[in-house]
C-alpha cells in the first residue's frame, strides 16, 4: 500500500489575550451606547410632543373660559378651535389637538361653561356659543396664528355650537363636525350650515348612530359649498370615534391641511 502523502501541518497559534485596556473599556462602551439610545428616544419624544399651555379668556357676558393652547413648531400657523360634547370637557380633544399641533396646525381646546374648569350653567346653550366666539377672538389676538386660517371642530352638541358660532364669522375657513344632529334639544344645525355658505364642511358619523347618519345626509345638501361626508363602521358617537376608528385622526388632519394650509 502506498504511503500516505507527507502533509505538513502548521501548529495553530493561540488566540491573543485581550488587552487589559480593551477589557476595561468594553463595559463603558456598552453603557455609552445604551445611554445614547435612551437620549435619542427621549429627544424624539420631546420633539414629537407639541407644547401645551393653559390659558383663559373672557366672553362677552363675563364668563372666564378655561382652555389649552397647543403650539405648533413653526409660527405663525393655522389653528383649530375644538369644542367638546355635553357633560364632557376639553380633555376629549387633547390627544388629537396635540397631534395636529405637532403636524403644524395649532389648537385651542376649551371647557364650555358649566364644564371642566369653566364656571356657569351646563344648560346655557346660547352662552356656549359665546364661549366658542370668544375662543375665536382669543386666537385673532395672537400673532402666532395666521389670520383667516382658523377652523372649528365640534362633536355632538359641540358640532352645533361650532357651526352656529362660525355661521356669521367669515374668518372661520372650515368646519369639521363629528356626529352632528339637525336638532339637538331645540338647537338647529341646518340653518347654521346653510349660512356658512360655500366654505367647506366635513361631516362624520358612525353607522351605529342612526340619527347622526341621517343628519349628515341632510347636511350634505346645505349651503351649496364643499360638503364632504364620512360614515364610519361601528365607531360610536362624537369624540369617542377618535379612539374607535384608527383612520379618523388621519382624515381630520388631511382635512385641515387641505382647508387651512
Amino acid at each position: 500500500m502506498p504511503d500516505a502523502p507527507n502533509v505538513m501541518t502548521r501548529p495553530s497559534r493561540p488566540a491573543p489575550a485581550p488587552s487589559p485596556f480593551a477589557a476595561a473599556l468594553r463595559p463603558w462602551t456598552v453603557l455609552f451606547l445604551t445611554l445614547l439610545a435612551v437620549l435619542s428616544l427621549a429627544f424624539e419624544g420631546a420633539t414629537a410632543a407639541a407644547p401645551a399651555q393653559r390659558v383663559s379668556f373672557k366672553t362677552d357676558d363675563g364668563v372666564t373660559v378655561a382652555a389649552t393652547w397647543y403650539e405648533p413648531p413653526t409660527r405663525p400657523a393655522p389653528a383649530v378651535v375644538y369644542v367638546h360634547m355635553l357633560q364632557k370637557s376639553q380633555a376629549d380633544w387633547e390627544g388629537f389637538a396635540a397631534q395636529a399641533a405637532a403636524e403644524g396646525i395649532g389648537g385651542l381646546t376649551i371647557d364650555l361653561r358649566g364644564h371642566g374648569d369653566t364656571p356657569g350653567s351646563s344648560q346655557d346653550f346660547a352662552g356656549m356659543v359665546k364661549d366658542v366666539r370668544a375662543a375665536r377672538q382669543f386666537l385673532s389676538a395672537r400673532s402666532d396664528v395666521t389670520p383667516g386660517r382658523v377652523a372649528f371642530a365640534g362633536a355632538s352638541i359641540g358640532a352645533t355650537l361650532a357651526a352656529q358660532a362660525a355661521a356669521d364669522d367669515p374668518s372661520v375657513a372650515s368646519l369639521a363636525l363629528l356626529s352632528p344632529s339637525l336638532d339637538y334639544r331645540g338647537l338647529r344645525l341646518d340653518g347654521a350650515v346653510k349660512k356658512f355658505g360655500t366654505r367647506p364642511v366635513l361631516l362624520v358619523a358612525s353607522d351605529d348612530d342612526g340619527y347622526a347618519v341621517r343628519s349628515v345626509r341632510d347636511l350634505e345638501k346645505a349651503g351649496g359649498g364643499v360638503r364632504e361626508a364620512a360614515i364610519l363602521s361601528r365607531a360610536g358617537h362624537g369624540t369617542a370615534m377618535l379612539s374607535r376608528d384608527s383612520d379618523l385622526s388621519r382624515r381630520l388632519l388631511e382635512w385641515f391641511r387641505r382647508t387651512l394650509l
